[in-house]
């Protein structure tokens, strides 16, 4: 009977389920979401140049986030600026703010070159390492530790990926300077995560994810300007795709990976990410027929070990 009312003592907390399974429902999403880039890009590239598709992409976010930030604002009863209240803006801010658009942004175009220098198995295989390099960069530069249990999973994750592209991985001196770029790109984009890590101590995701489209697509626009005939898309079907690229890739899935770099270390996110070519792969076998082959399934389930062992693990 005392059993039976202790039971009945402890009511639902709400709190207790929002602080454990929220952030990996919104870190779910995010995946989800940037996982149908792949497709939208595929579809804009119908009308316009990658460039001009990435330069789309950033302006259109770029206003989506602005909007976000000024509602942002308004909700919290602030000014219309970029700077929350009493954090100005120092020169370090602004350095790193300016970096994590440079960065983001050169590591998607060597991604884009090393395809033309190298197989898709091999770009693949080595964008794949980029929560090795978050990793390692989070424990020389931030000053995280990771324990056994992390590290084990971190390598089996790794692992896993690797069969996305195993069946056609070719070791050659023809493909060297394309794994190089590739290497390069995942290198970039695991410093890319740790910039943001560093920044969501102190700015919102909306402040961060504005500097990074606008100054991102400032960079980019030269680039389209030069090496694309056609700037903008021509029909519906074309703004439809670069407007969900925005929209679905960059605002809701960059927004809330942003979002989740304050409960999640850059290196778990970095683990997490190597779930996006394997739905990639399913949304294009869904879409498009595309076939997967056994080792995709396998490299599925193996990557998801190596979540749950990252994600049991106390270095997250």
């Amino acid at each position: 009977m005392t059993d039976n009312l202790e039971l009945h003592q402890k009511p639902f907390s709400l709190s207790a389920f929002s602080a454990n399974l929220l952030p990996l429902l919104t870190l779910a999403i995010a995946l989800v979401a940037v996982s149908c880039a792949a497709i939208f890009i595929r579809l804009a590239e119908r009308e316009i140049g990658p460039n001009a598709t990435i330069f789309n992409r950033l302006i259109i976010a770029t206003v989506v986030f602005w909007m976000l930030d000024v509602l942002r604002q308004w909700r919290d009863d602030r000014d219309f600026s970029l700077t929350p209240p009493n954090t100005p803006y120092t020169t370090s801010d602004i350095l790193r703010l300016v970096a994590v658009a440079a960065v983001a942004s050169t590591s998607v175009a060597l991604w884009a070159w090393s395809l033309t220098q190298t197989s898709v198995a091999n770009s693949t295989v080595l964008r794949n390492l980029t929560p090795i390099f978050t990793s390692l960069g989070g424990w020389w530069l931030l000053g995280q530790q990771f324990d056994r249990r992390f590290v084990i999973g971190t390598g089996v994750a790794v692992i896993g990926a690797t069969f996305i592209g195993f069946d056609d991985l070719q070791i050659s001196a023809e493909h060297l300077l394309g794994d190089a770029i590739a290497l390069v790109s995942a290198m970039l984009y695991g410093a890319n995560l740790l910039l943001v890590e560093s920044l969501r101590t102190k700015y919102p995701a909306t402040t961060i994810l504005l500097w990074r489209c606008s100054v991102g697509a400032m960079l980019v626009f030269p680039v389209a300007w030069l090496s694309e005939a056609r700037l903008f898309p021509q029909t519906w079907e074309g703004w439809f795709a670069v407007a969900a690229l925005a929209v679905i890739c960059q605002a809701l899935g960059q927004g809330l990976l942003v979002y989740s770099l304050k409960q999640f270390s850059s290196g778990f996110v970095a683990i997490l990410l190597l779930l996006e070519p394997i739905l990639t792969a399913i949304f294009a076998w869904a879409i498009f027929g595309e076939v997967l082959n056994w080792t995709n399934w396998i490299a599925f389930f193996v990557v998801l070990i190596g979540i749950y062992f990252a994600r049991s693990s106390h270095s997250h």
